[in-house]
């Protein structure tokens, strides 16, 4: 039986915006990110329905993908 990769959101820029605790790459939280090998299918889909909200969250403060 050969296992399918588990899909994640990760974009490769993993920056960590202080205010939010948030990755500004993907919108996930540490926590989030940690745990997501673990989490299940159904939880991994509910956080990444949140992403795009949290991400526009994120935008309208003003915190971009690349740090200064």
């Amino acid at each position: 039986m050969t296992s399918l990769p588990i899909k994640t959101p990760c974009i490769k820029v993993c920056v960590v915006d202080p205010a939010s605790s948030l990755c500004v790459g993907c919108g996930r939280s540490l926590q989030e990110i940690g745990s997501w090998l673990s989490m299940s299918p159904d939880r991994r889909a509910a956080v990444i329905s949140a992403l795009p909200s949290r991400l526009k969250a994120l935008r309208a403060r003003g915190v971009d993908q690349v740090p200064d």
